[in-house]
């Protein structure tokens, strides 16, 4: 991907896109045209299906559009201001057994057409900050690169989850080229593809990968007591991070 960035102060504006990856896809349950990815509602999912893992390539496809542009910001700023406000970027796709939890969570039938409309994080995009008031930055970046959609932000900052978790989700739509066999050219229109973008500082990821592999990847239930422990945890951390930012405020004066 080549892109062209401007910095005003500390605001990004980038100013143009010329997007390289691409991926063709035409099956019974799934096509792509001008309109976007199209689906046929009574085509159930079937994971191990070619038309399935077509439909991931374009996820991963838009997904590697988020972190290819997250780490020309990363150079840019580093460049300008000697200092980095994102410390690293990690992506991933939804495993096809997390996508059938969610969509029975949801109680919906296991079609495409439920698929791509109702699960937005199939394509997952993880930022690490160093500190908390770099969240905010790269937040407000990212709502300002043309061609990206905001389809939503919930801030768990300033407001955390009741299990302690802290951080900032966003849900984007971003442009991803796709090859038309029949015609054997790229589509002119680039559809757009969802990405949950989390984006914690280092210490929330801390707490939260840690959170994660205890209370969901352990066959064994965690205890209350452990439950509360980790929320007075949250709190500890946040403490942390919050000195920290006020540290780094100081210096920047």
């Amino acid at each position: 991907m080549q892109y062209k960035v401007l910095i005003l102060k500390e605001a990004f504006v980038i100013s143009s896109f010329d997007f390289q990856n691409n991926i063709s896809i035409k099956e019974d349950g799934i096509d792509v045209n001008e309109d976007g990815i199209i689906v046929n509602e009574i085509v159930p999912i079937k994971f191990k299906d070619r038309e399935f893992k077509l439909l991931m390539g374009i996820y991963e496809n838009a997904s590697k559009q988020v972190v290819d542009m997250l780490n020309g910001i990363k150079i840019e700023y580093n460049k300008i201001f000697n200092r980095s406000i994102i410390n690293h970027t990690a992506s991933r796709i939804k495993e096809p057994k997390s996508i059938l939890n969610k969509m029975q969570r949801k109680n919906l039938e296991l079609n495409y057409k439920n698929l791509v409309n109702n699960i937005n994080d199939i394509a997952g995009v993880r930022i690490i900050c160093p500190i908390k008031d770099d969240i905010y930055k790269v937040a407000n970046i990212i709502e300002k690169i043309p061609n990206w959609n905001l389809i939503e932000e919930k801030d768990y900052i300033k407001n955390p989850k009741k299990s302690g978790y802290s951080g900032y989700h966003m849900i984007v739509e971003v442009p991803v080229k796709v090859f038309d066999n029949s015609e054997e050219h790229y589509l002119k229109n680039q559809i757009f593809v969802k990405v949950e973008i989390q984006i914690r500082t280092m210490a929330m990821d801390f707490w939260a990968e840690n959170e994660h592999r205890m209370r969901y990847k352990n066959d064994k239930r965690m205890s209350f007591l452990d439950s509360k422990r980790l929320s007075i945890y949250a709190k500890a951390i946040d403490y942390l991070d919050e000195r920290f930012s006020k540290m780094s405020r100081r210096q920047e004066v």
